[in-house]
């Protein structure tokens, strides 16, 4: 999701919707406390290493143990370098991490894809692709590609 007014005025109105349906029944008002910890612990890990908490996710906080969720290896063995400095800064912040337990998870996909780019085509490849399929040979070998070709050339022309 990228950052805009409209966006931050539906997680407000929606964290907001959420507080109210805690604090509306007694069971789950009890555990705003918790979330609202938790939240914090987010935001000060988040402000300490910005890059890369904008994938990682808190799972637990227990006993001084911080456990982290990360969506791949890479990331997790960049935060495996930085867990002092993270430490360091939530230390100063109040929070008591003794330890930080990282696991790899796929926890954020839908904002991971939104990073990867879209391949814009101008209207002459569009056109050369959709010449493309119709002058290959009708094989059971080309039938699949021709298929393919036919499907991008119709998205590209009805997203254009």
């Amino acid at each position: 999701m990228r950052f805009n007014s409209s966006n931050l005025s539906i997680k407000r109105r929606t964290a907001v919707e959420a507080t109210d349906f805690l604090r509306r029944d007694d069971k789950m008002a009890a555990l705003l406390p918790a979330i609202e910890r938790m939240a914090s612990l987010q935001k000060d890990c988040a402000a300490a290493l910005p890059a890369m908490f904008k994938y990682c996710e808190i799972l637990a906080f227990e006993d001084g143990q911080l456990t982290l969720s990360l969506p791949n290896a890479s990331l997790a063995a960049k935060l495996k370098q930085q867990l002092p400095k993270l430490q360091e800064t939530l230390a100063r912040r109040g929070w008591q991490v003794h330890g930080v337990k990282l696991k790899v998870q796929m926890t954020k996909p839908a904002e991971i894809k939104e990073q990867m780019r879209s391949l814009s085509l101008s209207d002459a490849a569009v056109t050369a692709f959709d010449e493309l399929g119709d002058t290959l040979e009708a094989t059971p070998q080309n039938a699949t590609l021709i298929a393919a070709l036919k499907a991008m050339v119709a998205r590209r022309r009805q997203t254009s």
